[in-house]
Parts: structure tokens; C-alpha cells; sequence
């Protein structure tokens, strides 16, 4: 844990507008300290989370509401399970993301699955064991979804899901990936 504190501490800093930014490379998200952590004594099962507050560059024109901005609070949680608990800890995300979607009163939305990019990491066999368990998740759920063809990360399939606006925008809101 002192590590993750520490190296926090070492980015630069960016004046924009007249405002004082702190820079945290991409490169430094969450997922490799809770990976560390993890692996520091054996488990069969683990979920860790953390909150984070995430800055952006977005030029003022570009600002929109909560929708755009320039620094939010971010969840990231990483569950580590067996192959053969994929499809029902995803089918718990699902579960959770509608949840969470109808408490803020958002009906209208869609998920989208995008399947692999033709540059990726991984073996063929994780990556369909990965998709077949995220489909089967999506069918217990009784949900259509729309398929993003190659428009997974270079290392994982994801599900994104965006909401709609009054004005029948859509805007992305939740991403769910599964590293193999």
C-alpha cells in the first residue's frame, strides 16, 4: 500500500486557463497496483476497489455538464475468480450497473459488446472463453446489446453501456472489461 501512496506523489503539473492541474500518466491506472495487491498472498476469490479522482484535458468548449468535465471521482473495482465464475460475477456487474442506472432514473439506455481489435494480446482460446461467458451473461439477463465489432481494448473484449439524454443523446457511462 505504501508503494501505491508514494508513486502518486511524482507527476507533473500542467497550468490551464489559469488553473493548476496535476498529471497522473495513463499509464499509472489502478488495475497494476491492485494486481500487486492481490498477488501478495494466495486467494481463490478477491474483489478490491478503490475510489479515484481521474483529470482530463478537455478544452472549455468541449465542457458539458456532468457529462464532460475536466476531474471526476471514479470507482474502479477488479474481481479476481476462476474461469468458471466469469459469466456469473459479470452477470453481478449487469446487475449492479442496472441498478445503479434506474436509482438515477436513466430508462434509456444501451450496452454494446466490442469484440476483439485486430492488434490484441492473448490467446484465441482465452479470448473466446471471455466472449462466450459475457454473451451467456447478456442472455441470463434477457438484455440485447449491439456488438462493436474490434472495439475491445488491445488486451480484453468489454461491455460499455451509455445512457440517454433527454434530447436522445447518448453518452457513455460504464465500462465492464474481463482481462483473461
Amino acid at each position: 500500500m505504501a508503494m501505491i501512496s508514494s508513486t502518486r506523489q511524482m507527476y507533473d503539473q500542467i497550468d490551464v486557463e489559469n488553473e493548476l492541474y496535476q498529471l497522473r500518466p495513463h499509464e499509472l491506472s489502478i488495475a497494476p497496483y491492485h494486481i500487486l495487491l492481490f498477488r501478495r498472498k494466495l486467494h481463490s476469490y478477491t474483489k478490491i476497489s478503490e475510489l479515484g479522482t481521474v483529470y482530463r484535458y478537455e478544452l472549455s468548449g468541449s465542457l458539458h455538464g456532468l457529462f464532460r468535465v475536466r476531474g471526476f471521482t471514479q470507482d474502479d473495482e477488479h474481481i479476481f475468480c476462476l474461469e468458471d465464475h466469469i459469466k456469473s460475477e459479470i452477470r453481478g456487474v449487469l446487475d449492479l450497473t442496472e441498478e445503479t442506472l434506474h436509482q438515477f432514473r436513466f430508462d434509456r439506455y444501451e450496452v454494446n459488446l466490442s469484440t476483439r481489435p485486430e492488434k490484441s494480446v492473448g490467446s484465441d482460446d482465452i479470448w473466446e472463453k471471455v466472449m462466450v461467458a459475457l454473451r451467456e451473461a447478456f442472455n441470463d439477463k434477457g438484455w440485447s446489446y449491439k456488438i462493436d465489432d474490434g472495439g475491445g481494448a488491445f488486451y480484453d473484449p468489454k461491455i460499455d453501456s451509455k445512457i440517454e439524454d433527454a434530447l436522445g443523446r447518448k453518452w457513455k457511462c460504464s465500462t465492464v472489461q474481463v482481462i483473461g
